[in-house]
């Protein structure tokens, strides 16, 4: 029988790029104040699945992120109606793929050691309504089914807490063997979390700055191997497994 080898793709900013939401904020905001809005509703959002952790309690990651986009905004003094809330959301819900991440999935598909699934913070129907509105996702279905997505709503925690990447191993199949999954994804400490926790993970740099974190420092973790997109991830896991 063949080995196989299980992939855990995180979905927001790995897979999906939040582009399309600054072009959103833009026409809403103009260019200026829809970047700093954007990023700051990106930190808030993070921070506020962080925060909540440590305090033990537990909010849907899409009312995180919506409240992310009322306290960005209050910050920049801009105005945030109901309408136009539910714009932004409705945007968050249909973003598309980085271009790396077509081949990726075509890879995928010829590749049946390797054993892909989403792995995300998001609510599974948050998650499945983008794997139908992203148009390469879509296309791909065959590859990434709804079948197919591990959301940690259903532990009422977030990522990095270990039990997440415990969750993600015996979703796949490999519960006590978590050295058998490997996570990808663009976001350092979703990286530390899964190596910490026991996973490979492949760290995707696009923006080729290496990898520098803190906290990863102070603790001596790194990803297993840094590459530039997801589909050169792939094809290291699919060296690696053989």
């Amino acid at each position: 029988m063949m080995a196989r080898t299980a992939i855990a793709f995180d979905l927001y900013g790995t897979l999906l790029s939040t582009e399309s939401i600054a072009q959103h904020l833009a026409r809403l905001y103009g260019d200026e104040q829809a970047k700093v809005i954007a990023a700051q509703a990106r930190r808030y959002q993070l921070e506020y699945t962080w925060r909540i952790n440590s305090m033990g309690m537990y909010c849907s990651f899409s009312d995180l992120t919506r409240w992310s986009f009322r306290q960005a905004t209050a910050d920049a003094r801009a105005q945030l109606t109901p309408e136009q809330e539910v714009q932004i959301m409705d945007a968050y819900n249909g973003l598309d793929t980085f271009p790396d991440v077509d081949q990726a999935l075509t890879m995928l598909a010829e590749m049946p050691s390797l054993d892909p699934y989403v792995f995300s913070n998001g609510t599974v129907s948050m998650v499945t309504s983008s794997l139908q509105t992203s148009p390469s996702l879509a296309r791909a279905s065959h590859v990434l089914p709804s079948t197919k997505v591990v959301s940690v709503d259903s532990l009422k925690v977030f990522k990095p807490d270990p039990r997440t990447y415990q969750h993600m191993a015996k979703a796949s199949g490999f519960e006590g063997q978590l050295g058998s999954v490997w996570l990808v994804s663009s976001n350092p400490f979703d990286v530390a979390g899964a190596v910490a926790a026991g996973l490979k993970a492949a760290w995707v740099d696009r923006a080729g700055g290496g990898w520098v974190d803190g906290l990863g420092g102070a603790m001596g973790i790194k990803p297993t191997v840094i590459v530039k997109g997801v589909d050169e991830a792939v094809e290291h896991i699919s060296r690696r497994s053989g």
